[in-house]
């Protein structure tokens, strides 16, 4: 966003919210902590202040770090914009409860920095597709809880964070209800407003954008098709796939609480993906009318949802939205809306003191964890060196070898025909290897050091686990367990820059 952006984005957004949502909005934030900066915002929102919002799945224990990222740039962008207008800019964060992908929330990886991750897991039911909103922890989140503790009680502030984990996420608590209290006390200070549009008040809201997509579901797919192709043309990433004729919104045939399912177009009606049951454009409508909640959004019909709600002023996403985002355009045009403006979310890197004690031993920067094993090796170990010992090697076979071969070639050749081919082979078999012993015996050489190795490796897992960003592998409770959960989020506001989402080191 340019400086001119940031100053008049807030004004063009600015609204009041329908009543009910306030309602509903003061309701749901009532259960969470004490937060006079939240009470001041709800107050704002009733005045007609815009928003910045956000919104991720309701993960167990908060879910990967980007999820922690995704709130902290949603305070700062709207703090940001309301320094920079002179009004009053509220962060919203929109927990993703209509999702029905359970198992993808039900994990969470723990860096170890002395070991291979810890991984905690609850069982999920994968194919009962229910809205998460009506999903509850089990029992076993209870013994998950012990392993972290056991997990975290080496470190300074483990106790206390676990604690805060142990006071949400108990047997029988909803899995949206233990996020959103998690994060409402981190965020408490700032002020930061959950949604939950699983919300009877909010659904019903809501109704009137699925009424249309069910009614429009062929134009409005097709506009979006021909975006996508565009983007296509332009050799851009299309997100989320296109189904012609297909309404954007999902359907709960047996209730809100039931599973969900896309509807594919069927002649005049609509039947509910893999072969269900056959539904008129009436009866779905009926449907609506009767529970709101019997419909909920897919991920290119949320944006509109959230925006028919809410006075948004940007829009805070990870890069997969801020893509899909660009499939957009013309569904925002078709129901008369304008888009907001997009700011990708904060990126980190975050280096714990034992992690940042391997990195300066071994005279590595965190960036280069990413880099292969062997490159960083090859650097550590003198490569060069390394590299020449292993030609050495495979000149001292290969060069006897050559010129006895050269020798006995044209006695060779003479016997007939078809061995200059067999020769070529035996030349190319040999070769090929001594190349493969000399590339083991420099491999050898590498890792002969094992203690390095194993620091290296150590650094990597920590900061790169896997091959993949850290922040999308692990959960908060190592770095909270060591700084301190609160004192973690107040160091990541301080670190982000609202509309610069170059992947930073955090240490």
């Amino acid at each position: 966003m340019t400086h001119d952006d940031r100053r008049a984005a807030p004004g063009r957004a600015a609204r009041p919210v329908p009543p009910g949502l306030l309602d509903a909005l003061a309701a749901q934030n009532a259960c969470r902590a004490p937060s006079p900066a939240r009470d001041a915002h709800l107050a704002a929102l009733a005045a007609g202040a815009p928003a910045v919002v956000t919104g991720q799945q309701v993960g167990l224990f908060l879910g990967p770090l980007f999820t922690l990222y995704k709130a902290a740039s949603a305070v700062r962008v709207a703090q940001a914009l309301a320094a920079e207008s002179g009004r009053p800019v509220v962060p919203v964060f929109w927990l993703q409860t209509e999702d029905h992908d359970l198992p993808e929330l039900a994990s969470i990886r723990i860096g170890r920095p002395q070991g291979e991750p810890l991984t905690l897991s609850l069982p999920a039911d994968a194919a009962g597709r229910r809205s998460v909103a009506h999903a509850v922890l089990p029992f076993e989140v209870g013994g998950q809880l012990d392993a972290l503790r056991a997990e975290l009680a080496h470190l300074p502030h483990g106790a206390a964070h676990a604690e805060r984990l142990a006071r949400h996420y108990r047997p029988g608590a909803g899995w949206a209800e233990a996020f959103a209290g998690v994060l409402a006390e981190l965020f408490a200070d700032e002020g930061l407003l959950l949604l939950d549009p699983r919300d009877p008040a909010i659904a019903a809201l809501a109704a009137p954008v699925h009424a249309r997509a069910l009614r429009e579901a062929a134009p409005l797919a097709a506009a979006l098709a021909a975006r996508a192709a565009e983007l296509e043309r332009a050799g851009r990433a299309v997100q989320v796939p296109i189904r012609a004729g297909a309404p954007l919104s999902f359907f709960h045939p047996h209730g809100a609480a039931g599973p969900r399912y896309r509807l594919e177009p069927e002649g005049d009606a609509f039947r509910t993906a893999g072969g269900g049951t056959r539904h008129s454009l009436a009866e779905l409508l009926a449907a609506l009318e009767a529970d709101p909640r019997a419909f909920s959004s897919s991920a290119l019909l949320r944006p509109i949802v959230q925006d028919t709600l809410l006075p948004t002023a940007a829009y805070v996403g990870g890069p997969a939205e801020v893509a899909y985002f660009e499939q957009l355009p013309p569904l925002y045009a078709a129901f008369g809306m304008t888009m907001p403006r997009v700011v990708p979310r904060a990126r980190f890197r975050v280096v714990d003191e034992k992690t940042g004690a391997l990195l300066d031993r071994l005279g590595l920067a965190p960036a280069d964890a990413e880099r292969p094993e062997a490159e960083l090796l090859a650097r550590l170990a003198g490569g060069a060196d390394v590299a020449r010992d292993a030609a050495e090697i495979e000149g001292a076979l290969t060069g006897p070898f050559d010129a006895a071969l050269g020798a006995l070639a044209p006695r060779l050749l003479a016997a007939g025909p078809g061995l200059d081919t067999a020769l070529e082979k035996t030349a190319a078999s040999v070769r090929g290897s001594v190349e493969k012993l000399a590339a083991k015996y420099r491999a050898a050489l590498l890792h002969r050091d094992a203690a390095r190795v194993e620091e290296l490796r150590r650094v990597q897992r920590m900061l790169h686990p896997g091959g993949a960003p850290q922040e999308r592998v692990f959960g908060l409770a190592t770095f909270a367990s060591c700084w301190g959960d609160r004192a973690f989020v107040a160091r990541l506001l301080d670190a982000i820059d609202p509309f610069d989402s170059t992947l930073k080191d955090l240490r």
